[in-house]
């Protein structure tokens, strides 16, 4: 299943580059890909546990990018 996201509150490309690779360690992420110019993520992941995952990707974003909200 893949989705692209917005991310908020996201304006450092080093922080948008550490939080990709932290993002791609998640267990069921095929991939993970941030725009950081456009401020988007690009998330692939196993159908069957998609929620699971987006609720790891959720915590990862808020604990690199306090503030942050993905949408």
């Amino acid at each position: 299943m893949k989705r692209t996201y917005s991310i908020s509150e996201l304006d450092c490309a080093v922080c948008a580059n550490a939080l990709e690779k932290k993002l791609n360690t998640i267990t069921g992420v095929k991939s993970a890909k941030i725009n950081f110019l456009m401020k988007e993520l690009t998330l692939e992941t196993e159908k069957a546990q998609f929620g699971n995952i987006l609720e790891r990707v959720r915590l990862a974003v808020d604990h690199s990018i306090p503030g942050a909200v993905l949408s």
